[in-house]
């Protein structure tokens, strides 16, 4: 449910562009009957963004639905978080420092496209930020920072409502009991995902990803050392 509320975030942030990317879409099959694919995928810029979001969705789904057990085993310890916000933190930092380029999506490739699909699958891990991880391997890749950064979320559209769709089954009976809980969260994960995206795509334009690479490295070392302490405690009581 909350990740259903940060869907439809996205989805209203971005509604115009979402919309021209169906269109075009839509266009885009009509112009394989055509044989006018490769023309129009060219010249039309939501033809192309549509496609190369297909293309960036498919390893996250492909990944997400062989290795679910895996991923959710990850999530039984805290030291897989703590460990993967300082990867974060790291890709966010250096990613800005190296950035060699300011391609948008006229110099998209098919290539791109998949890298950081298969960057928002591995965030699949507990600590890996998704849209912290692809907007830097973006920035790595060359990609303008505004753009990446909308390349970003749209393509979160897909994959989170996949996902929400398949944990909409574990739900059961618990929706009657916990109804108020989950309508809350609903409306919780909204307001702030919205809130969420306008501030980071305002600090994207006007400022940089350092505060949140400190913010990753902090709270990564502060759940490492609180794991080192409490195992340290525990052998201690135990002896």
């Amino acid at each position: 449910m909350l990740h259903l509320g940060t869907l439809i975030a996205v989805v209203i942030y971005y509604i115009k562009d979402i919309v021209k990317m169906i269109e075009a879409f839509v266009l885009s099959i009509l112009d394989i009957f055509k044989g006018e694919f490769i023309e129009g995928f060219r010249e039309d810029p939501y033809k192309k963004l549509a496609w190369f979001v297909i293309v960036g969705t498919v390893p996250a789904g492909f990944i997400g639905v062989l290795f679910n057990s895996q991923f959710k085993s990850v999530f039984n310890t805290l030291i897989f978080p703590g460990f993967f916000l300082l990867i974060t933190g790291t890709l966010l930092y250096f990613s800005q420092r190296i950035n060699i380029g300011n391609r948008k999506i006229d110099k998209l490739r098919f290539k791109d496209a998949l890298i950081i699909g298969l960057s928002q699958a591995i965030a699949i891990l507990p600590g890996i930020s998704r849209s912290g991880t692809t907007i830097s391997i973006g920035l790595l890749l060359g990609l303008n920072k505004e753009f990446i950064a909308k390349f970003s979320f749209l393509l979160s559209v897909p994959v989170i409502l996949g996902a929400g769709i398949t944990e909409l089954n574990d739900l059961g009976s618990n929706l009657d009991a916990n109804l108020y809980v989950y309508v809350f969260g609903f409306l919780t994960a909204l307001i702030s995902g919205y809130l969420g995206i306008s501030v980071l795509i305002k600090i994207i334009k006007e400022k940089s990803l350092d505060f949140f690479a400190y913010y990753c490295w902090i709270v990564g070392i502060l759940v490492l050392i609180y794991l080192f302490i409490h195992s340290l405690s525990l052998e201690l009581y135990l002896f």
